[in-house]
């Protein structure tokens, strides 16, 4: 996992003041991440391990979750989450906190773990595993 520390307690931080805008880029174009949550919490195991023989997980992890509106991205959506597919893709989220008083622009990297569609948006849930500054 690649995440800076620091970077990530900034964005938790940020999140919960502010609400900033997070982009989700998928297949070329971009869609609207509302009602975005980031926390570090316990995954349930009981020691790291290699989950599915597909990618690594730490007893604990920083999950993010978000509603999209556009209902069109779904199909996307499968062919990154693991379980319909053999390989987990990373899904791209941008987003533009501030710290120590300028703006920093933010690629967030994650993987997802589960998507819940109602009749008018779909609720993400991920686990970050890069962020970087741009």
């Amino acid at each position: 996992m690649s995440v800076d520390q620091d970077l990530l307690k900034n964005l938790i931080k940020y999140n919960e003041t502010s609400s900033p805008n997070f982009l989700l880029h998928l297949d070329g174009k971009s869609y609207p991440l509302t009602d975005v949550t980031v926390e570090n919490s316990s995954i349930p195991v009981n020691e790291p391990t290699t989950r599915g023989g597909v990618y690594f997980s730490e007893k604990f992890a920083y999950k993010m979750k978000g509603i999209i509106k556009d209902l069109s991205i779904v199909s996307l959506l499968t062919k990154k989450m693991l379980g319909p597919n053999t390989e987990f893709g990373e899904l791209k989220i941008t987003s533009q906190i501030e710290s120590q008083k300028k703006q920093l622009n933010l690629e967030i990297y994650t993987n997802l773990t589960n998507s819940v569609q109602t009749p008018n948006s779909i609720e993400l849930s991920m686990i970050i595993v890069k962020l970087y500054p741009v």
